[in-house]
């Protein structure tokens, strides 16, 4: 028979498969077994509706046969086969689609059947690694069998074939090793094994290649000879896809270990199946120990995609938000749009559609998890709050109210984690902020001057130990209506109205002082003023409002900030402690001597919160000579 060509369009598309579409020479083995899988699929119902002849299910597979000595790699099924008119029409144009046209047909009857693949389309992909293609088919809907032969862009053949038995034979004739690409690697047992694991472990028909086995000589029991056995290389029935209530912890746990190669066992297994307007399932796992490079910039998050069994693509990206990055798992969809190579996601209705539903499903497993398995949760929060808390910054706040009830922080009551709701839900009548206190321990803010007062009213206090928190609650603007307060911030007016009467007549009386000790500190400070937050410490300085101590210390740990971004500090003295009587006595009998004084409360202040003084070696001069005057 003469060759043919390739109408225009197939020529202009064949170089493009090849040489771009695909962008992973490897997947062509899994574009073949899924046409396969297509082509039984198709003969299976076709028996079933009497069609065509009877065929029991154990029939039905497929079969790869290596040929090093030939260099010819060969795909065999039992499927539906191929009339001349079918390969004309398939294999003569690229991108036709036999199973789009089965496919359409079923939708008119009430019983559906999975099709994977579009073959024509993923056919073509066998010439990124073949010069030649060979296609030996006998469909079950005619009597003569028929051979496509063709080696690329130059056409094709269709002779008829001397084929016995219904079903397709793919054989393709690897081309030339390169310095490039070694494609004679195809035809060995070890990579055959690797690819149909990877791409079609879950195809529900066998996959069988015959395997070199070593078996003992019948002959000699001290030897061993070595023998051909047939072997099915995929498991076929995925774990997602058995009934959740058969599967056991132990075979969840295995199965994650081996998949995301973890030496831990997950901290949560979220499994969930959708049916309706989307169809997809799910295998999730929450880890529960974070990856080593997690929190570098190369780390590749994202869920496995596999569509009818058949995996489609790792870290899909699309289908996962960036506040969950942490989740392990796959998904398995088969109302995804896929591009002509299957590779890569379309931006459609139904990636946005099943990315929303995943989310829910994440979400509502981890407010499970808080509200009925707290210790785990908390374990959870301790390894991957970072992700939550950042999603709420990066977004300027527009995540909270989705993300806000997943926080938890240390707090004052007892020490032990407490959500935003919790907090909110036993703060006093008379209490109307939400207090918190920033520092890098939980016991570094215990020893906190500014605490005193808020214990004795009984006011819980967040404890901030995440150098993210502040600029989280930025965003936030508030929970439930309530105002986040830093402790060392602002004025807490902490006082009943008889002790803030007193303060302020106290304030009157030593308003030169306070004047004078703000003239020695200069623009250091914007203020000194007596404090409704002390207790028993002397002094403490506080921000204004605006930025807080603890954000400049943040920001300039950033070579660029440094010296640049400064907040607004205020000196507080406690009118009640012994040393602001001293304080008096000493601007009443040498002014000049109080503004050394000013100066040392002020680096005080600054040790205690954890700045940098800007002269140490003064400090200790001037603390050694109050040191001598004392004994003296």
């Amino acid at each position: 028979m003469a060759k043919k060509q390739f109408k225009t369009e197939s020529k202009r598309l064949l170089e493009l498969m090849i040489n771009s579409i695909y962008t992973n020479s490897d997947i062509f083995l899994r574009e073949l077994i899924s046409n396969a899988s297509d082509a039984l699929d198709k003969r299976y119902y076709l028996s079933l509706t009497g069609q065509v002849s009877k065929v029991s299910q154990k029939d039905l597979q497929i079969e790869i046969i290596p040929d090093i000595v030939n260099r010819t790699l060969t795909i065999s099924d039992t499927g539906i086969g191929m009339t001349q008119e079918e390969l004309e029409k398939n294999l003569g144009t690229i991108a036709k689609s036999g199973s789009a046209e089965f496919r359409e047909q079923l939708e008119k009857s009430p019983k559906n059947i999975d099709i994977i693949g579009q073959f024509g389309v993923g056919f073509y992909s066998g010439f990124i690694v073949a010069k030649k293609i060979t296609v030996d088919t006998l469909s079950a809907l005619g009597d003569q069998a028929y051979t496509w032969v063709s080696s690329g862009e130059d056409g094709y053949t269709i002779t008829p074939s001397e084929r016995t038995t219904v079903g397709t034979t793919i054989t393709l004739e690897l081309k030339e090793d390169t310095e490039e690409e070694k494609y004679g690697k195809y035809l060995e047992e070890s990579t055959i094994r690797s690819l149909v694991k990877k791409y079609s472990d879950y195809v529900r028909y066998p996959i069988q290649m015959d395997v070199e086995k070593s078996i003992p000589d019948p002959t000699d029991e001290n030897k061993s000879i070595l023998t051909k056995e047939k072997e099915t290389l995929n498991s076929m029935i995925p774990i997602w896809k058995k009934n959740k209530k058969k599967i056991t912890e132990e075979e969840y746990n295995e199965f994650y270990q081996g998949k995301f190669n973890d030496w831990k066992e997950p901290l949560k297994v979220i499994h969930t199946n959708v049916e309706g307007n989307l169809n997809y399932t799910a295998l999730l796992f929450i880890p529960s120990q974070a990856p080593y490079n997690f929190y570098n910039t190369d780390y590749e998050y994202g869920l496995q995609l596999y569509s009818k069994g058949v995996f489609i693509m790792d870290h899909a990206k699309d289908l996962l938000p960036e506040c969950y990055r942490f989740i392990n798992g796959l998904v398995d969809s088969d109302d995804l749009n896929l591009n002509i190579s299957r590779e890569i996601l379309q931006q459609d209705r139904q990636v946005r559609a099943l990315a929303s539903s995943l989310e829910k499903k994440i979400h509502n497993a981890l407010e499970d998890m808080l509200k009925n398995e707290r210790e785990k949760y908390e374990q959870f929060f301790e390894i991957f709050a970072s992700t939550i808390k950042y999603d709420i910054y990066k977004s300027f706040g527009t995540s909270a109210s989705k993300l806000q009830d997943l926080l938890m922080y240390r707090s004052s009551a007892e020490g032990k984690y407490v959500t935003l709701k919790e907090y909110t839900e036993r703060m006093p009548e008379s209490q109307k902020e939400i207090y918190y206190a920033s520092g890098d321990t939980v016991a570094e803010i215990e020893r906190m001057p500014s605490l005193a007062k808020l214990r004795d009213k009984n006011y819980e206090v967040l404890y901030f130990t995440d150098k993210i928190d502040e600029f989280v609650i930025s965003m936030m603007q508030g929970y439930e209506g309530k105002n986040f307060r830093s402790v060392n911030k602002g004025d807490l007016d902490l006082d009943g109205e008889e002790e803030k009467k007193e303060r302020e007549e106290k304030a009157k009386e030593n308003q030169d002082m306070l004047g004078a000790m703000k003239e020695a500190l200069g623009d250091k400070v914007r203020e000194v003023r007596l404090s409704s937050r002390l207790k028993e410490d002397p002094a403490i300085l506080v921000a204004d409002e605006g930025m807080s101590i603890e954000m400049e210390m943040i920001l300039s740990q950033d070579p660029q900030n440094r010296g640049m971004i400064k907040a607004v500090k205020i000196l507080e003295l406690n009118p009640d402690h012994e040393l602001f009587r001293t304080l008096r006595t000493i601007y009443q009998k040498d002014p000049d001597k109080l503004k050394e004084y000013a100066n040392i409360l002020y680096d005080q202040a600054c040790l205690i919160e954890g700045l940098t003084i800007e002269d140490p070696i003064s400090y200790a001069r001037k603390i050694a000579e109050l040191m001598i005057e004392a004994n003296h």
